[in-house]
């Protein structure tokens, strides 16, 4: 991507230092610059410091976070720069969405689920003193819907949150940054939990409203395969300094580094490069061996080499049959059907609200009722977790999305991963304990870890104690939700590498729910596409990736960010 061809710079940070309140730095003297139009990625892993660089161009840091030197100003509409960091609270406050916009990675948390969505526009335009009546607010409004692809009608503006999808809230948080022409937009990680293609939607109206406003952007990020569409420089931040900084070309093709090549290394590919456990453990990836043929699991063995002479082997641990669900009149699943075998992973894919996590759902026993069946080893499950015996919920454990809300924040970790073994198991307390400490251990979870709160755990710690939660009870199959959705590019690549381990040691089925295709030689052996409910296409991962057959698919992979 080539850089604006002007040097003036609307943000600039300099030396910025920030400590927490016990004194460990955060910030050890982070500097950054962006010009007008210009799109700067700041990179890294959680716990790098990246989005308190971002938030200090707004003046806010989080609670317990104290500012010990250096500062950021940005240019005003008068075009003389302002020190966000020195001036008083009231005129900060009144930069804040002005001058300095701000865009959340959860689209929900940035809109008020009690107004309509026009309101809360106009709210934002009314708060800065934007036009000088309620018509010219209102003709901004529908303006500025059309900006970012949204239809700028008022029955349109007239709807809830709720009433629209996860790419169409993004895009309205997107509308209240840009509303009232700001000079800097921070975006933190806004395209996390979209499925591809309203991914590509929403980078191509960030890209459009930068360059068409001259706003300079702060693109907060994990994804360096998002970092390749949209910025035009990359700053790489670690332990909270800047290692690298240049070009996206210079910085991604040619990495100076050793924790940005570590970095680049990890990111997952469709060819079936990429994605190095950059923990040294090592791994091997499935598809990228036997390209077109039946893919090997993620730790050697596919699951026909698992298979042995004799009918039970052949036999799915996990059929699916006919499953149909309904919301109302709305069909969510229509006569879905699978199989997973006993070491396999079958990757379902699709766009939100294709019915992904409705069907992984009613397989743990968590969704509506439902026409067809789900079975495990051949013996039918009842629709709800209440009507199933503990061996039936024994046999199928979930991983949730989310590693900071699917554990109880008020329970440690180790009590967290017993309780399956408590409710589910006749084990005595001295076995149970046992039993913890070995899943912990074979995760790659320090059992010192055990009695620590999930906030004293990082991300990917707390993802690694979810998965331990899932495995503690030997599952027959494990359905994994979106689960590398929120982790950074190293971190996802240990994850990954561990579930594929696991799956070949335990011989479990997997379901692996995601929107992320880059994954699939990776970690799947086969792919089913899921598109309105319906199954469109499956085969092994070589078939599907290699020569889609189905046009969605192909959209899909057209759609998937690439370095």
């Amino acid at each position: 991507m080539t850089a604006p061809a002007t040097v003036t710079h609307t943000l600039l940070a300099r030396e910025l230092r920030v400590d927490t309140a016990t004194g460990h730095p955060v910030l050890k003297g982070v500097s950054y610059e962006i010009a007008p139009g210009e799109v700067l990625a700041l990179v890294g892993e959680s716990g790098s410091g990246k989005t308190t660089a971002g938030l200090a161009a707004l003046g806010h840091f989080r609670r317990g976070l104290i500012h010990t030197g250096g500062g950021v100003s940005v240019q005003s509409d008068d075009g003389e720069p302002v020190s966000v960091l020195e001036v008083g609270d009231r005129q900060r406050r009144s930069l804040r969405g002005s001058t300095v916009a701000y865009i959340p990675q959860d689209p929900a948390a940035s809109l008020n689920p009690a107004l309509r969505i026009g309101k809360q526009i106009g709210e934002v335009l009314e708060t800065h003193g934007y036009g000088a009546s309620a018509a010219e607010r209102s003709t901004r409004i529908a303006e500025v819907l059309g900006e970012v692809g949204l239809p700028d009608d008022e029955a349109y503006r007239r709807r809830y949150p709720h009433e629209l999808s996860g790419g169409q809230q993004q895009r309205v948080g997107i509308a209240m940054a840009f509303a009232c022409r700001p000079n800097v937009v921070v975006l933190d990680e806004p395209t996390t939990g979209l499925d591809v293609t309203t991914q590509t939607l929403v980078l191509r109206t960030i890209s459009a409203l930068t360059t068409e406003h001259d706003t300079a952007a702060l693109y907060i990020t994990h994804d360096l395969a998002v970092v390749a569409t949209i910025a035009h420089r990359v700053a790489v931040l670690r332990r909270g300094e800047v290692v690298e900084c240049g070009s996206t070309e210079e910085v991604l093709r040619a990495p100076a580094h050793a924790y940005t090549r570590e970095l680049v290394t990890a990111v997952p590919h469709l060819d079936g490069t990429g994605a190095t456990d950059t923990s040294g453990s090592g791994r091997s990836t499935p598809g990228s061996s036997t390209p077109g043929a039946t893919e090997s699991g993620a730790a050697g063995a596919s699951a026909a080499d698992m298979e042995v002479a004799g009918d039970a082997e052949h036999t799915p641990v996990l059929s699916v049959s006919g499953l149909s669900v309904a919301y109302g009149e709305h069909r969510v699943l229509r006569d879905v059907s699978l199989d997973v075998r006993a070491g396999e992973c079958l990757m379902l894919l699709g766009e939100s609200g294709s019915g992904k996590t409705t069907l992984s759902q009613c397989v743990a026993g968590l969704g509506l009722p439902h026409a067809g069946t789900v079975s495990v080893s051949g013996t039918p499950l009842a629709a709800s977790t209440q009507r199933r015996t503990a061996e039936q919920l024994r046999s199928v454990q979930y991983v949730f999305q989310s590693p900071y809300s699917s554990l109880n924040p008020r329970k440690t970790i180790a009590q967290s991963v017993e309780l399956p073994l408590r409710t589910l198991t006749d084990l005595d307390a001295a076995a149970r304990r046992e039993r913890v400490t070995e899943t912990l251990e074979r995760v790659r979870l320090d059992p010192a870890l055990a009695g620590r709160l999930p906030d004293e755990l990082s991300g990917g710690q707390r993802q690694r104690a979810a998965i331990a939660r899932g495995l503690v009870t030997t599952p027959d199959v494990l359905l994994c939700d979106e689960v590398t959705s929120a982790l950074d590019v190293s971190v996802q690549a240990t994850i990954v590498d561990l579930l594929c381990e696991l799956r070949r040691e335990l011989g479990m089925a997997m379901l692996f729910v995601t929107h992320n295709i880059a994954l699939a030689r990776h970690v799947a052996d086969r792919i089913a596409v899921l598109r309105g409910g319906e199954v469109v296409e499956s085969g092994t991962v070589g078939e599907v990736l290699d020569s889609p057959s189905h046009e969605y698919t192909r959209e899909l992979l057209a759609n998937t960010p690439r370095m």
